[in-house]
């Protein structure tokens, strides 16, 4: 249950966390966070079941304890009469030589003692044992009571042994509910004896604690997973935050590189516009050269002044040309300057590190340092005060 809450407190994390970090790493924080959620479902369904195993298996155990009271407490006993001696030894050899077979009967009280002997201190046989009845006895609301906590008990505290030995300890001192004409075995003859239903009872015991052992087995094995499953999404966490922190440092640099990318467009906008606007100006030179060629015969003046006009705007127009690649020439050293500097930066930026992983370095030796100069001088206290002790101890004796 503790595993289940911990993993139940690791999704919850999950959760308040997505959508924070890259794309990939949240596809795969999903999936593993589907994961965690589908074995939390499988643990709680496998902890009911283990629950319910548990139940069927107590109630089982107190029915099979409530059937054996009931079978040897049943009114058709009260007509069979014991065995003789020999009857009565052959008969337990043939039923178990290992396992004493346990007396139903109940002796007569004499008249002068008001209790009964027990089964221990009964013998086996007498001479008027034929002469004999079997009789149940009566059980009064105390000790219902009484059988009625013991099973409460056994509930709380099941086990095979335990449960064998109170069985037993029951049959031995007599205590036999009444009123009860249930078999504990179905379909068996009533005339079987109570030493095969025993040993019936102790086999199933036993297939009920294999299985609860196995149920056991199966339960700590979950929980290994699930303790495996934690560790796992504390491992997928820190690599989360990790990939979190290095984009964050790859958009500030891309957008760096796009603050520049920006200036640079801007730049050659204007100097597109320029252009084109020579361009434009360049058309109007040569229909004005045009117009001069076909009226040439009429405005030899004014072919002169065109003319002229025409060497003008040539002259600015290898001007403006130079000019450009003056300045397109540049910005390309700009840009070279640019680069230059920028693997200046890295490399004074690694140098950094290097130095200041080498200051930390000497910042844990200086500690080291300082915690043996204190645990020097502890030491020279410690023996002058020993010394000093030493030497009060010899001027006093």
């Amino acid at each position: 249950m503790a595993e289940t809450r911990r993993t139940a407190t690791v999704s919850s994390k999950i959760k308040k966390n997505k959508g924070v970090g890259p794309p990939a790493a949240g596809a795969t924080k999903k999936t593993t966070q589907d994961n965690l959620l589908a074995k939390e479902e499988e643990y709680k369904r496998l902890n009911a079941e283990l629950e319910a195993k548990t139940a069927e298996l107590v109630r089982e155990a107190e029915e099979v304890m409530r059937e054996q009271h009931q079978l040897l407490s049943r009114p058709a006993l009260s007509q069979v009469k014991l065995f003789d001696e020999e009857e009565e030894e052959g008969l337990r050899n043939l039923l178990c030589p290992e396992v004493p077979v346990l007396s139903l009967s109940h002796r007569k009280t004499d008249g002068k003692s008001g209790t009964k002997p027990s089964a221990r201190n009964r013998p086996h046989t007498a001479l008027n044992a034929k002469k004999q009845i079997l009789r149940p006895r009566p059980k009064t609301a105390d000790a219902r009571s009484a059988n009625d906590v013991a099973i409460l008990t056994d509930i709380a505290d099941f086990s095979l042994a335990k449960t064998i030995s109170k069985i037993e300890s029951k049959l031995e001192e007599g205590e036999l509910p009444e009123n009860t004409e249930d078999d504990v075995i179905p379909g068996i003859n009533n005339e079987i004896g109570a030493e095969a239903q025993i040993r019936f009872l102790k086999a199933k015991l036993r297939v009920m604690q294999e299985e609860l052992d196995n149920i056991t087995h199966e339960c700590s094995k979950k929980d290994d997973e699930n303790r495996n499953l934690t560790s796992r999404a504390k491992d997928l966490e820190e690599e989360r935050v990790r990939l979190q922190r290095t984009s964050s440092i790859q958009q500030t640099q891309a957008d760096k590189y796009k603050t520049l990318f920006e200036e640079a467009n801007k730049k050659s906008d204007g100097l597109q516009h320029q252009l084109s606007a020579l361009e434009k100006e360049l058309e109007n030179i040569k229909r004005i050269q045009k117009q001069s060629a076909s009226n040439q015969s009429a405005t030899e003046v004014r072919l002169n002044r065109a003319m002229e006009e025409a060497e003008k705007y040539k002259m600015e127009l290898n001007k403006l040309k130079q000019s450009n690649k003056d300045t397109a020439n540049q910005e390309r050293k700009r840009i070279e300057e640019l680069k230059l500097e920028n693997k200046k930066l890295e490399k004074q930026k690694s140098e950094l590190m290097a130095g200041f992983k080498k200051q930390l370095k000497l910042i844990d030796i200086l500690k080291r340092q300082k915690v043996c100069n204190k645990m020097y001088t502890a030491w020279k206290v410690h023996i002058a005060y020993t010394s000093h002790s030493s030497t009060i101890h010899n001027v006093l004796n």
